[in-house]
């Protein structure tokens, strides 16, 4: 039996293991996420440039802008949500959730990207005419018809 009169101590370990850890490491880390966010944001301006749509192919651009949009939000979840500090149990939790995230996107890209292969010639009478710049109209006249 435990002694009533015996009360838990103030603080617990764990804590004083983080406050410890935070203490100790200082800020560089975080100027080195800051200057690796920097850069990051740096790669996808460069995306913007006429010599990058005529060098890159589009899909790899796309796969690119992915990559460095995850790049970031990974940095900052870690570094500056401290989820690398976090026990090892918010894995538990967080990697099910990612996972189910990315399964249902990837379901949705077939829905999206073939929606328009069973229309009937009443659904495209029917179909919303998409907004056409007076630059892109010129080029849309000479085009052949899309459907």
């Amino acid at each position: 039996m435990t002694d009533p009169n015996t009360h838990p101590p103030a603080h617990d370990q764990h804590l004083e293991n983080d406050e410890e850890l935070h203490a100790s490491t200082g800020n560089g880390k975080y100027w080195a996420v800051f200057v690796a966010l920097c850069v990051l944001t740096m790669c996808s301006f460069l995306t913007y440039f006429d010599w990058w749509d005529t060098s890159i192919p589009p899909h790899v651009s796309m796969a690119f802008m992915m990559a460095v949009s995850c790049g970031k939000a990974l940095l900052v979840m870690l570094f500056f949500m401290h989820l690398l500090w976090e026990a090892n149990w918010k894995w538990v939790l967080t990697i099910p959730a990612g996972m189910m995230a990315i399964f249902l996107a990837c379901m949705l890209i077939p829905d999206i990207g073939m929606r328009t292969v069973k229309y009937s010639q009443s659904r495209w009478l029917h179909a919303p005419v998409p907004h056409v710049e007076a630059d892109d109209a010129a080029a849309i006249d000479h085009a052949p018809a899309a459907h």
